[in-house]
């Protein structure tokens, strides 16, 4: 059965039969793309339960000539990587749809906020949430470099038009700042990819044919530097960064938790899959940098997110921080660092998505992001104020919750190799706390602001959109280990690729001196 073309398949018809709704039918739209949103969840379910960790690598495999004439294949499968990243895709798209309810429906009605009306109708940007579900499908599914670049490029489209149609006061100023700094990332990536394909002279741009194929030194790392700035940009890693608070402040909430929750997983996971595994000894000998790299996004998100006065830009400074450690555990090249990296990639889908979504109930409510416009709201709303706190703990990496799992195999991992590193990017863990304290007790502790007395409690709407993160949350916190024994052989096979010892010592200075590094 072809699993992930069907996977594809079932939201991009999804969105047509959205589009093509008559005119006025708003609610219709949205209950249509909630339910083919669940249906792709039901399906990725059966798939994932088909997957057999010890199998071969990549399984659901699906090849088809799409340009003979360049090698052009359409080439899919996905291995335990790929697998739990579509999955968090599929587990998030129906939250953000029930979540993003009425974010079509332009400002509240008691002039309570600023923000501009939409410029288009509901059913645009519901249909605009399928295709793009079908984008991050394939953007992890695709086992052809070339099909790789069109969907790592074809997904900005949706999102463009989500953060420039639907967002906030300058949601044209950060549509175009995302779009142009993900477009010149993606041509330098788009010149390394015909540069491989060239060099390589295979014939084919699929991935498991060109591991191992680029032998010279120089040219693995001129290749790694076209990939990697691109992954980069995507990820955002300091100082590729500035992009990303800009668009997740203005974008619409749903919009902004797939946003950080998955697009910028791109990144990170393109670092892993293709950076390592095509480019072995350019990965090494890049790697003290971009581990360098990493400890400075992790201080200098959580220091500068501390000083945040707007909700939504104060939680994307917590995730460039977030992907510091991601990026650390990728070329820390150890098993545990690898593992939990992936795993991270997975517990902040949740646990930031989470916060996004809380955040923008708040909003809705209040009809402002500034922190200081709360207070108290823990008395008149204590579901709200304590799925935040919970989702707020996930974040900040308490024991008993799914974050902590996977920072502390990134930091261990990374002591493994690169002590000093590691030792540094702790202290990310306690400005994590006082970020995290801070803004909880400002908004949720305190005198009760005259503007949140009148606030409700989560509805039944929304306890569904939050219920589920919450459970996962907590669950992946007690056990981690469905997940970690679907990504582990993935891990393995990615470092036997990257041609790395999991006990091999970090290279002396000296050793570096002595090899010409």
């Amino acid at each position: 059965m072809p699993w992930l073309s069907i996977l594809m398949a079932v939201p991009v018809l999804g969105a047509v039969g959205v589009a093509c709704l008559p005119k006025g039918s708003d609610k219709l739209a949205k209950q249509l793309a909630l339910l083919v949103s669940l249906v792709v969840l039901g399906l990725t379910i059966a798939m994932a339960v088909q997957f057999s960790p010890n199998g071969e690598r990549f399984q659901f495999a699906e090849t088809y000539s799409w340009i003979p004439a360049f090698g052009v294949n359409y080439g899919v499968a996905v291995d335990g990587i790929a697998l739990v990243l579509i999955a968090l895709s599929a587990v998030l798209v129906p939250i953000v749809v029930l979540a993003s309810w009425h974010d079509t429906d332009g400002p509240a009605p008691d002039g309570r906020s600023d923000a501009p009306a939409p410029k288009r109708s509901a059913k645009t940007y519901f249909a605009l949430l399928l295709v793009l579900e079908a984008m991050m499908i394939g953007v992890f599914a695709a086992t052809d470099i070339f099909l790789f670049y069109v969907f790592f490029e074809a997904m900005l489209i949706p999102m463009y038009f989500m953060i420039g149609s639907y967002g906030g006061v300058q949601r044209s100023y950060a549509a175009v700042k995302f779009l142009l700094y993900s477009l010149f990332g993606g041509l330098l990536m788009l010149v390394a990819v015909i540069a491989l394909y060239v060099i390589a002279d295979k014939g084919t741009f699929m991935f498991p044919e060109l591991v191992g194929v680029i032998q010279d030194p120089t040219t693995q790392k001129w290749l790694f530097a076209g990939f990697f700035i691109a992954f980069a940009v995507k990820a955002p890693l300091v100082p590729f960064h500035t992009w990303l608070p800009d668009a997740a402040a203005q974008a619409p909430a749903g919009a902004a938790v797939l946003l950080v929750g998955v697009l910028d997983k791109v990144g990170t996971y393109g670092m892993l899959r293709f950076c390592l595994e095509l480019f072995p000894e350019a990965s090494k000998y890049f790697a003290v940098p971009v581990i360098v790299l990493s400890v400075i996004g992790i201080i200098y998100g959580a220091v500068v997110a501390i000083g945040q006065t707007d909700i939504k830009r104060l939680i994307a400074y917590t995730s460039i921080s977030h992907f510091g450690f991601i990026a650390m555990g990728v070329f820390a090249m150890t098993q545990n660092a690898q593992s939990g990296a992936t795993l991270y990639m997975v517990n902040h889908g949740f646990s930031t998505g989470a916060l996004f979504l809380i955040a923008g109930f708040l909003i809705y409510r209040r009809g402002s992001a500034q922190i200081a416009d709360y207070g108290g709201v823990q008395k008149v709303a204590p579901l709200l104020a304590g799925a935040f706190l919970v989702a707020g703990l996930s974040s900040l990496a308490l024991p008993g919750l799914s974050s902590f799992v996977s920072e502390f195999m990134v930091m261990i991992g990374t002591y493994e190799r690169y002590a000093i590193p590691a030792i540094i990017g702790a202290i990310g863990v306690i400005l994590a706390a006082i970020y995290i304290l801070w803004m909880y007790k400002r908004m949720m502790n305190g005198p009760t602001a005259e503007t949140v007395k009148g606030f409700a409690d989560l509805n039944g709407r929304e306890i569904a959109v939050v219920a589920p993160l919450i459970a996962l949350i907590i669950a992946l916190g007690f056990f981690p280990k469905p997940l970690l024994d679907v990504i582990n052989p993935a891990v393995d096979k990615t470092l036997t690729n990257a041609q790395v010892s999991d006990k091999q010592p970090a290279p002396t200075v000296a050793e570096k001196k002595g090899s010409g590094q």
